[in-house]
């Protein structure tokens, strides 16, 4: 257990047998009350962070998919808003979202012993839809989906316990026929994760993404549908053409603007997902294009640079 700081408050080392380990460990858990308002309702909606089915098929694909070879040990990470599960092993079908995708039985497993006294047990599902169950309880609670992250083959699931993003939320709420694929792919937008070609492609197909590589936001029907038409317009930017009367007007006004004028006069104009580095390098070309095309010069030194427009 950790705090917010990431400091241990507490640990417990549990050893076998598995079958009374899964209850120890999950009743280690804090599983609290969380609250949140709902779309368009002012009545509070109270559930518990985590669903028990979670909790349990994460812990017991972790004993189920071990690899006990390499002598390690599965860790249980309890923050105060989720829970990281690991255990050592490639991830056997090579990708999450084919296996909540195709919803279908494993082919193959490490510990085929271990797993078919599992299945006996039902410590896991044998109709090898547990993951998918998983991304179906928290996309219900409108949380953030599972997140794996496959390396050094090593299996890491990190389970929310909180609503992340208000407007990823809303997006669920209010698009009930958005397939599990595509929420999966939505998921990526407010954790800042990268989208494959194929995945832009159908997000894009679909009209539910706007943007280029790798700043994209909502589309303008999604924003429509979820009250989210002021963000959308932060987000996508103006016509250059808008910028370049911006500045010209400018200076026509004052007779002259130093770079600092400029970056003050675009700066809030400018899409929300850019960082500063963005914005700098926006408005960089912006005065560089106007420039090339003979509507602006730069006189002065370089300590007392200034835009003036060029006389024609």
């Amino acid at each position: 257990m950790k705090d917010s700081r990431g400091n241990d408050k507490d640990y417990e080392i549990i050893e076998l047998p598995f079958l009374l380990a899964v209850d120890k460990v999950y009743n280690k858990i804090r599983n609290l009350k969380y609250r949140y308002i709902k779309d368009e309702t002012l009545f509070p909606e109270e559930v518990r962070q985590y669903e028990p089915y979670v909790i349990r098929e994460a812990l017991n694909n972790c004993i189920a998919h071990q690899d006990y070879t390499r002598q390690g040990r599965i860790n249980v990470i309890e923050r105060e808003d989720e829970l990281i599960f690991t255990n050592l092993g490639e991830f056997i079908p090579g990708s999450v979202e084919k296996v909540v995708i195709d919803d279908a039985p494993e082919e193959h497993y490490r510990n085929r012993f271990l797993a078919t006294a599992m299945f006996s047990l039902k410590m896991v599902d044998t109709a090898g839809g547990g993951i998918r169950k998983m991304f179906i309880y928290q996309r219900n609670k409108y949380f953030p989906l599972p997140e794996y992250d496959l390396f050094d083959a090593k299996v890491k699931v990190t389970i929310s316990a909180k609503v992340l993003d208000i407007d990823y939320a809303r997006i669920l709420a209010r698009n009930p026929d958005l397939s599990l694929e595509e929420i999966i792919l939505l998921d990526k937008l407010p954790k800042n994760k990268t989208l494959e070609p194929h995945e832009i492609t159908r997000l894009k197909s679909k009209n539910l993404i706007e943007g280029r590589k790798p700043n994209f936001y909502i589309s303008k029907k999604l924003a429509k549908k979820t009250g989210q038409k002021a963000k959308y317009s932060k987000n996508k930017a103006f016509d250059k053409q808008y910028y370049f009367d911006l500045i010209k007007k400018a200076i026509t006004e004052h007779g002259d603007l130093n770079r600092k004028d400029v970056d003050e006069l675009l700066w809030n104009k400018l899409p929300e997902w850019m960082n500063d580095k963005k914005k700098k390098n926006k408005i960089g070309n912006l005065l560089s294009e106007l420039r090339k095309d003979g509507d602006i010069i730069n006189v002065g030194g370089t300590n007392i640079s200034k835009w003036i427009l060029r006389d024609k």
